[in-house]
């Protein structure tokens, strides 16, 4: 998961009121920083979440988890098709006999001589491990489903009721097995896209560490215990005991900063870094001072800060392609009503909103109409990007460049308003708050869009805004709270599943808390993804999408591009869309800092 408009006035109506604060309250700008070849420093302004390998579904956290521990691949460079063996010893194909002809079984050879950051040499059983724990884990709206739906056939351990599966750990464990130096998983069906969920998820775990520190011991017996966690109950949420190439340091969580140590005895070569810092910083202007002395390396901008860095001297800023949706809104249908402040009084009666508000389609078309999308593109994106077509991204299998999408049209907005509950809601309105990641500049703007339009049909409505620090954003999200919330989502694998089903199915990350559910696109869902005959598949994503422009679960902002900024003296980034928090957080292991030439004197 990732974040990510205005007409020109209300540019200018949302701008003004910071630029008199900034220009009251502006901080000092710190004395130049001295060169230390030794420190890469990157400030964000999200929060990690948590280091569980099997609880983070965000990328702040995963870029993090990535660089401490390993999966069995990873892509090449910045390819998102070719692979390189990272704990395995080789990617399998069916050219070299590791994938059996009906392509159900997958022998992977598994790399010898890595051991965890706390000298303990990792073996087969630590591999079969991380998958089965990955997999059993599975806390709601999770990433377990990346594993589950290709080896067992379902999305989730549970069923509809939230009971376990009969048999579904025993399935498991029949799934991922250990034969020799080699792990053997063996699929229910093809599924095209496992290798390239191998190269990202499940990063390997120590077995005998997380025993010893209270967590899952690996037994068939006592899995149960540990499904569907509490974020905080794991020893992984806030420690970590990888084979990466950096080890965690230190997390403090108040001041949202982590310290990462080069691994010494990492199985490759070691790091050229010796420290990795990370900090969480809301206010764009003190990145922005904190790079320009050369305090930071390199800091998370939109492309709505171009302007403010792009004549600073010494920095570098590189434009990328993102592979996803980035923002979306998405709208919750059925609200949790425990300790919910967001939603007024709770009921339709002007002071609030009911738990079920969302349910109701035409308040969501009503919102679908509300947004000015072309705007949004051409004052937050900086004309950059374009406006989605459906869920799966251009240029990937399933897109539909002739689908129907939602236009900025506040009378067809007011109309469906005017219908939402026989006319309820526009005679007595609405009141709730609407939360946005702080820090993310087009998170803000999305949400000052909605209520700047939304406002205006009606003096009965009212959107109050509230900015949230990342993880206690997730934390409500997760949880049910939010009424609209505005946040991305990029590819987890390059794939048009690893979109239609977490943003469409009702198992996925988006719809298991917003609460939507269409059988008909779950059917289709779990059809395309086994479908290899890629005119059908594609046939089924358009269908898919059809159902997505009908129902209107969530509203498709943009397709964005993004920008890289870093001092001029980083060297050895490269771009991935499929690495978490990409590109501006990185894979730390080929990063170097080296002055120019110029000046070393």
């Amino acid at each position: 998961m990732r974040m990510g408009r205005f007409s020109s006035s209300l540019s200018v109506l949302f701008i003004l009121p910071f630029l008199a604060v900034l220009t009251s309250c502006k901080p000092q700008t710190p004395a130049k920083a001295a060169f230390d070849p030794t420190t890469y420093t990157y400030l964000t302004s999200a929060g990690t979440d948590s280091l569980d390998p099997a609880w983070s579904y965000d990328t702040p956290s995963s870029m993090v988890i990535l660089n401490i521990y390993e999966p069995l691949f990873f892509f090449h460079g910045s390819s998102i098709k070719k692979l390189d063996p990272l704990i395995a010893a080789a990617v399998p194909s069916r050219e070299n006999g590791l994938i059996s002809k009906n392509g159900r079984v997958y022998a992977i050879p598994l790399r010898g001589g890595v051991y965890f950051q706390d000298g303990t040499l990792m073996t087969p059983e630590d591999v079969r491990y991380s998958l089965l724990r990955f997999m059993l884990s599975d806390r709601d709206g999770g990433p377990s489903v990346l594993l589950l739906q290709p080896l067992l056939g379902v999305p989730s351990t549970r069923d509809d009721s939230g009971k376990l599966i009969p048999g579904i750990g025993r399935k498991a464990f029949r799934a991922v097995q250990i034969k020799g130096n080699r792990l053997v998983l063996t699929l229910p069906k093809p599924y095209a896209p496992l290798l390239s969920i191998l190269a990202t998820w499940a990063p390997i775990v120590s077995k005998r560490w997380a025993a010893a520190h209270g967590a899952w011991d690996g037994s068939l017996k006592t899995w149960k215990k540990f499904n569907n966690p509490k974020k905080q109950d794991s020893p992984f949420f806030e420690k970590a005991d990888g084979t990466g190439a950096f080890s965690l340091g230190r997390w403090d969580r108040k001041t949202h900063e982590i310290i990462l140590n080069r691994n010494d005895h990492y199985w490759r070569k070691p790091a050229r870094l010796k420290r990795v810092v990370i900090r969480g910083i809301n206010e764009f202007e003190t990145q922005k001072l904190l790079l320009e002395s050369g305090a930071a390396d390199s800091i998370r901008a939109s492309r709505e800060h171009l302007s403010q860095i792009q004549n600073i001297p010494g920095i570098s800023i590189t434009d990328v392609l993102d592979m996803g949706t980035n923002p979306t809104a998405f709208f919750t249908f059925h609200l949790s009503t425990e300790a919910n402040s967001f939603i007024g009084s709770g009921k339709l009666d002007g002071r609030g909103i009911p738990p079920d508000f969302f349910s109701h389609k035409n308040i969501r078309k009503a919102f679908a109409y509300s947004f000015d999308y072309q705007g949004y593109i051409r004052d937050i994106e900086g004309g950059k990007g374009f406006q989605p077509s459906g869920c799966i991204p251009n240029g990937m299998l399933g897109h539909n460049p002739n689908q129907k999408a939602y236009a900025f049209d506040l009378k067809k907005a007011e109309a469906y308003f005017k219908k939402a509950l026989g006319g309820e809601v526009w005679r007595k309105g609405f009141k709730f708050t609407m939360e946005y990641h702080a820090g993310s500049g087009p998170s803000e703007a999305v949400a000052h869009i909605f209520q700047h339009n939304v406002e205006s049909l009606n003096p009965k409505f009212r959107m109050d805004l509230r900015p949230m620090d990342w993880p206690a954003f997730l934390d409500a999200l997760n949880s049910s709270l939010l009424p609209i919330f505005p946040i991305g989502w990029i590819a987890d694998y390059p794939d048009p599943d690893d979109f239609a089903f977490p943003l469409m199915d009702s198992r996925g990350a988006y719809p298991a808390v917003q609460g939507y559910k269409n059988p008909k696109a779950d059917r289709l869902i779990k059809k395309a993804a086994a479908e290899l005959n890629l005119d059908k598949r594609k046939k089924l994503y358009w269908a898919i999408q059809k159902i997505e422009y009908d129902d209107v679960p969530h509203i498709l902002i943009v397709e964005p591009s993004d920008i890289r900024v870093q001092r001029s003296w980083v060297h050895g980034w490269v771009y991935n869309p499929i690495f978490p928090d990409s590109p501006s957080g990185s894979y730390f292991y080929s990063i170097y800092k080296e002055l120019p030439k110029t000046e070393k004197n």
